[in-house]
């Protein structure tokens, strides 16, 4: 595969990602990206046979506690510094629908 991007594969990943890029732009993100992808490639051309998998370079171990019932607030303290509040909820404004202003 090769590693250089064309400027109208740069565009369509911009689309996708709406965002609206200039010319010059998609030129300089075609050069940067590419070089990135170069870069990346290189990791191809390592011998990694016998080498195991691996989710971290250091032989960690995650420390879970038990998954034990606590004390817990109650509601008036949980809203007690909240801008807005309807108990036993918060309140806020809507985000979805045609009244968000987007």
């Amino acid at each position: 595969m090769s590693s250089e991007l064309t400027e109208d594969q740069v565009r369509h990943v911009a689309r996708l990602s709406r965002l609206k890029l200039s010319d010059d732009q998609v030129r300089h993100y075609a050069q940067q990206l590419s070089a990135v992808l170069g870069y990346v490639s290189k990791l191809n051309e390592l011998n990694v046979e016998g080498v195991e998998p691996m989710a971290h370079a250091m032989d960690i171990t995650n420390v879970f506690r038990g998954d034990e019932p606590g004390p817990t607030l109650s509601v008036e303290a949980v809203l007690a510094n909240a801008p807005d509040k309807s108990p036993p909820f918060f309140k806020v404004p809507k985000v979805l629908g045609e009244a968000s202003g987007a």
